[in-house]
């Protein structure tokens, strides 16, 4: 938004940013056009006439006063860089696919085991086993 400010000699143009919409053009001009038909200007105290105009891009508003006429620009405008906007946010990492669980190999067949009729094993598997005291 452009808009006259000041009076007399110290009348000069501001410019502001209204919002900062996501969507496509024409959802930008709608928000817009609603904005510039509630805007209340500081200038003119004592307004006479208003006026909105639509252009390519945007409105002109122009509201005569007494003794002058002011006017507010209202423009669709594309931000392409801004030095002091915030940090994109943080993403956060895609949690990691958990490793397959790899099953373990088969027991090596071991050579039979002689067993006396009950089923009790002749040679106790513990027996010449180093490690076992």
């Amino acid at each position: 938004m452009e808009t006259t400010v000041g009076a007399a000699e110290r009348k000069h143009t501001e410019a502001h940013v209204l919002a900062h919409l996501e969507g496509t053009r024409e959802d930008a001009l709608v928000e817009l056009e609603r904005r510039a038909r509630n805007h209340t200007p500081e200038h003119p105290w004592s307004p006479k006439r208003r006026r909105l105009f639509r252009e390519g891009g945007g409105f002109l508003l122009v509201i005569d006063g007494a003794w002058h006429s002011f006017s507010t620009r209202f423009t669709v405008a594309e931000l392409l860089d801004d030095s002091a906007a915030p940090p994109p946010p943080a993403v956060e990492p895609e949690p990691a696919a958990p490793e397959p669980e790899v099953a373990p190999p088969p027991p090596s067949p071991s050579p039979p085991v002689e067993r006396y009729a009950d089923g009790v094993p002749v040679r106790p598997s513990w027996l010449g086993r180093t490690d076992v005291q």
